[in-house]
């Protein structure tokens, strides 16, 4: 079963100083629109040629966000079978975060 963090547990992580590597699998258009600070911007479609870019530290947990959430399950299902082991989607994806979290993060 693929892991799914809700945004407040991952503002809970972030607040704490857990390490945490924010993937983006959403286009750049969205992107620029609104991001999670310090995130890395791999689009779904380009994960598969792009994903050994990620190193994350020993440790550190990969969450993946994008919109709503679906984009990411995928993102995140594909790094599990690349052998990332600790990896989660973001459920409900950046939508949520801007209205469960922080609303200064643009929703769109």
């Amino acid at each position: 079963m693929l892991a799914q963090i809700t945004v407040q547990e991952l503002a809970q992580k972030l607040k704490s100083g857990e390490p945490v590597l924010l993937l983006d699998v959403r286009q750049p258009e969205e992107h620029s629109i609104a991001a999670l600070p310090g995130s890395v911007l791999i689009p779904l479609q380009q994960l598969p040629n792009r994903f050994a870019e990620l190193r994350p530290p020993p440790g550190t947990q990969v969450v993946v966000y994008c919109h709503h959430g679906i984009r990411s399950l995928h993102g995140a299902g594909f790094l599990a079978q690349q052998g990332f082991e600790d990896v989660a989607s973001l459920a409900g994806g950046i939508d949520a975060w801007s209205r469960e979290i922080d609303p200064q993060v643009p929703c769109y």
